[in-house]
C-alpha cells in the first residue's frame, strides 16, 4: 500500500483483517475434530516446519473417504490409523531436531506400522485420506499425521495472504493458516495439546501455558527451547507465534494482560497492554466474565494479517494497531473464541458482534455522536453487497467482500437494530445470557431469536425475518400536515411514515425540532404507511425520521457512501478499473461528494497522473467537507504532487495549509511538518 492511499479507513482494513479468518473447506463437515496432540518444530534458519499431529474425531456418517484443511506447504509421509488401542499411553514421536522424545501428559495414539493412502488437493488446500475400513458414523478414530515443509505465502489457503510462515524474527502458526490437519474452520471446537520447539532465545505465545519453558539438548550445544500448551476446553487454540520476544510487558497492577514484542516495538508494548486492559474490563461488564482473565498481546510481522486471536491470545501488526483494531480482536474473547456458530450461515453472530462491541467501546470512550459517525460507515458495508440473506451466506466464498461486508457490517447493524427495539438495559441483559447459555458451545441464528425473545418479551418473528432471512433496507418518505390548536393549546401535526417494504414492522424514532423544546416520539411502523398523531406546543419546524441513527435504511447520501467502499475494495484487490468506476458512480450521485473525489484522485496519484489527480483533491476540498480529513489530506497530497513536479514553494504553502486544519488524523500534522522540512520523493521501488 502506498503513501498516496494510506488511508483506506478502519472499515476496510478490519474486513481485510476478518477476511484472512473465515474460511473452510468446502462442502459439508464430514467429521466433527475433538482433540489434537501436536508436536512442532520450527527452524527459522531454514523457514521449515517439522511436526506431528495426533487428530481425534468422530465421524458424522459412514465415511469411505475423510477430508482435511492443510497447508499446500506442508507434505505428509505418514497418516495411521491409530484407533486400535485408543487408551494405550505412549510416546508421540517429536521432529528430529527437537531432541529426545516427550511423553505428552494425556494419553496418546498407540505406534501403528502401516501408513493411509491420501491425496493432495491443491485448489482447496485439502488432503482426501483412504481409511482401511469404513468409518462408521458415530464412531470416534484417531489418526495420526507426520508432515513437514516450508510454508509461504504462495502456499497460503488465501491467495495473497500470509497466514503461516516460519522466519526470523518472528514465526506465525494462524488457525486459519491450516498448519495442522483441521475441519469446520471456528465452527468445530475442539480441545489440543501443543508442544512446540524453537531455538534458544525464543519464545511462543499460545493458549493455554502449561509452564515454564524447557530445554531440548542439542547436538550443536546451544540447545532449543519447548514451550508447552494445554487447551482443555472446546475451542479454537490453534494461533501461535514465536518469535525474539522481549519479557512480557504489563501495567502496574494488572498482571493478566501482558504484552510481547521485538526490541523494535518495545516503546509500544506499554500502550498495547494499557489499551487492552481498559478494552478488556470494558467488554467483562457488558458481556460477562470472558473464557480466561488472562490475555497475552504478541505482535505480528510486518507482512502478515492486521490482526488474529485466540483463546487468551490476540495478535496485532504494530503498524496497524489502532483502538477500534484492539477492541474489535478484544470482543472476540467472547464472540468467537467463548460462543462460536455452528455453520458459516450462522456466522454474522460472531463476526456481527465482534464488530458491534468495538463500537461499543467506541460509544464508551468518545460518545455517541462518535458511535453515529461510525454506523454511517457500518451501514454501507452493510448495504455494499447485500444480495443475499444473511442465513444463507454459508454457500458463498467466505473471503469474498460479500461475506464480509454481511457477516460483519450487516451483522453488527442487526444487533443495533436489536438494541434499540429493546432498549439498553434489556439489550445487554440479553448479550449477558447469550454469552452464558452458549459458553463453550456453538451457536445458531434461531437460538439468538430464542434468547432475544425470552429476555425482552417481544414477538420478533418480523425483525428476524426482514433483517436475516430478507434482503435491502427501507427507504423512508414523511408526508405530514400541521394544525393549530384553539385557546393557545399549540399545534397538532398529523402525518404518515411511508416505506417501500411491504413486510417491514418495526418502530421508527420521530424527533419533532419546534419554536420551544425538541420532542421525540416513537411510531410502530406496519406495511407501507403508518400514521401518526404528535402535539406539541410550539410550531414545528422540522420533523426528522431515525435522527439517532438507529436503523439500516437507504438514503441517497448512503448510496454515495457504498459506491465508495466498493471502489475502495476493489483497489484493495488490484482492480483500479472497477474502483473508478464505482467512484464515478458515487459522483454521479453527489458531485460534491469530498470522499469520492478523495478516493478518485488517490488512483490518479498511483497512475501517476498528477494533473487529474491534482484536479480531484480541489474537488475534494470544494467538496461537502464529508468526511472532515479529507481536508487535511487533500492538501498534504497537493503538497506531495508540487514536490514532485518540482515546485517546492507551492508544496510548502500545501503543507502549511494541512496544518492550520488542526486534524491531525492518521498523524496528518506530523507528516506535514516533516513535509515541510525535507521534500518528498516518490518511492520507486514501491511503485510510488
Amino acid at each position: 500500500m502506498t503513501n498516496r492511499i494510506r488511508i483506506l479507513g478502519t472499515l476496510l482494513a478490519l474486513s481485510a483483517t476478518t477476511l484472512a479468518l473465515h474460511a473452510a473447506p468446502p462442502g459439508r463437515q464430514q467429521i466433527n475434530i475433538t482433540d489434537y496432540v501436536i508436536h512442532a518444530d520450527l527452524d527459522p534458519a531454514t523457514g521449515k516446519l517439522s511436526a506431528t499431529a495426533a487428530v481425534t474425531f468422530t465421524a458424522l456418517d459412514d465415511l469411505n473417504v475423510v477430508t482435511f484443511g492443510l497447508n499446500n506447504g506442508l507434505q505428509v509421509t505418514s497418516i495411521v490409523d491409530s484407533t486400535a488401542n485408543p487408551t494405550a499411553t505412549a510416546t508421540t514421536p517429536a521432529p528430529a531436531s527437537a531432541g529426545p522424545k516427550l511423553r505428552t501428559s494425556k494419553p496418546s495414539p498407540a505406534p501403528a506400522t502401516a501408513s493411509l493412502n491420501s491425496e493432495r488437493n491443491v485448489t482447496d488446500s485439502t488432503i482426501r485420506v483412504t481409511p482401511a475400513a469404513l468409518l462408521t458414523k458415530g464412531a470416534t478414530y484417531t489418526y495420526t499425521f507426520t508432515y513437514a515443509g516450508a510454508p509461504t505465502v504462495e502456499t497460503s489457503p488465501v491467495d495473497g495472504i500470509k497466514l503461516v510462515q516460519i522466519a526470523d524474527p518472528i514465526s506465525i502458526l494462524l488457525y486459519a493458516g491450516r498448519w495442522f490437519p483441521m475441519t469446520g474452520l471456528f465452527t468445530d471446537r475442539f480441545t489440543a495439546e501443543l508442544h512446540i520447539t524453537v531455538p534458544k532465545g525464543e519464545r511462543v505465545v499460545g493458549s493455554g501455558a502449561l509452564g515454564k519453558e524447557r530445554t531440548i539438548p542439542g547436538e550443536d550445544g546451544k540447545g532449543r527451547s519447548q514451550f508447552d500448551f494445554n487447551w482443555d476446553k472446546p475451542g479454537f487454540p490453534g494461533t501461535l507465534v514465536a518469535g525474539q520476544f522481549l519479557a512480557p510487558i504489563t501495567i502496574p497492577g494488572v498482571s493478566n494482560i501482558r504484552a510481547f514484542v521485538t526490541e523494535k516495538n518495545k516503546e509500544k508494548g506499554h500502550d498495547f497492554a494499557s489499551t487492552v486492559t481498559r478494552e478488556f474490563e470494558f467488554m467483562t461488564s457488558i458481556f460477562g466474565p470472558a473464557e480466561s482473565g488472562v490475555l497475552d498481546i504478541v505482535e505480528l510481522p510486518t507482512d502478515s494479517v492486521s490482526a488474529a486471536w485466540g483463546p487468551e491470545l490476540i495478535a496485532i501488526r504494530p503498524d496497524r494497531a489502532n483502538t477500534r483494531l484492539f477492541a474489535n480482536t478484544v470482543a472476540h474473547q467472547w464472540w468467537g473464541s467463548l460462543v462460536s456458530p455452528a455453520t458459516l450461515n450462522d456466522a454474522w453472530i460472531t463476526n456481527g458482534m465482534s464488530r458491534y462491541g468495538e463500537l461499543l467501546y467506541v460509544e464508551e470512550t468518545a460518545g455517541k455522536n462518535a458511535l453515529q459517525s461510525a454506523i454511517t460507515d457500518v451501514e454501507a458495508g452493510a448495504l455494499a453487497y447485500d444480495t443475499d440473506p444473511l442465513t444463507t451466506l454459508g454457500r458463498l466464498d467466505p473471503f469474498s467482500p460479500q461475506f464480509q461486508s454481511e457477516t460483519l457490517e450487516k451483522g453488527a447493524m442487526v444487533f443495533h437494530m436489536l438494541r434499540w427495539e429493546m432498549g439498553d438495559d434489556v439489550f445487554q441483559a440479553f448479550l449477558k445470557k447469550t454469552v452464558t447459555d452458549y459458553k463453550d458451545k456453538s451457536i445458531r441464528t434461531a437460538n439468538i431469536q430464542t434468547v432475544a425473545e425470552d429476555v425482552s418479551k417481544l414477538e420478533l418473528t418480523p425483525f428476524f425475518s426482514q433483517w436475516l432471512d430478507g434482503t435491502g433496507a427501507p427507504e423512508f418518505g414523511d408526508n405530514f400536515t400541521v394544525f393549530r390548536l384553539g385557546n393557545g393549546k399549540g399545534f397538532r401535526t398529523v402525518g404518515a411514515v411511508t416505506q417501500d417494504l411491504d413486510l417491514f414492522k418495526m418502530p421508527v424514532q420521530l424527533r419533532v425540532e419546534t419554536e420551544g423544546k425538541t420532542e421525540d416520539r416513537r411510531v410502530d411502523l406496519s406495511g407501507t404507511e403508518s400514521a401518526y398523531t404528535i402535539e406539541t406546543f410550539g410550531r414545528p419546524r422540522h420533523i426528522i425520521l431515525d435522527p439517532d441513527n438507529w436503523l439500516l435504511k437507504s438514503t441517497p447520501d448512503l448510496a454515495v457512501r457504498v459506491a465508495v467502499l466498493r471502489g475502495q475494495q476493489a483497489v484493495a484487490q488490484g482492480d483500479l478499473i472497477a474502483a473508478i468506476a464505482e467512484y464515478q458512480k458515487a459522483l454521479d450521485s453527489n458531485r460534491g461528494s469530498a470522499l469520492a473525489n478523495y478516493r478518485l484522485a488517490e488512483i490518479f496519484m498511483m497512475q501517476h497522473n498528477y494533473q487529474s489527480a491534482a484536479n480531484s483533491f480541489r474537488d475534494a476540498l470544494r467538496g461537502d467537507g464529508d468526511p472532515k480529513w479529507v481536508e487535511v489530506w487533500s492538501h498534504i497530497n497537493l503538497g506531495k504532487i508540487f514536490d514532485i513536479t518540482g515546485q517546492r514553494e507551492r508544496a510548502v504553502n500545501e503543507y502549511r495549509l494541512a496544518v492550520q486544519t488542526n486534524d491531525n488524523t492518521q498523524g496528518a500534522i506530523n507528516e506535514a511538518r516533516s513535509l515541510m522540512q525535507k521534500p518528498f520523493k516518490r518511492d520507486e521501488a514501491n511503485g510510488e
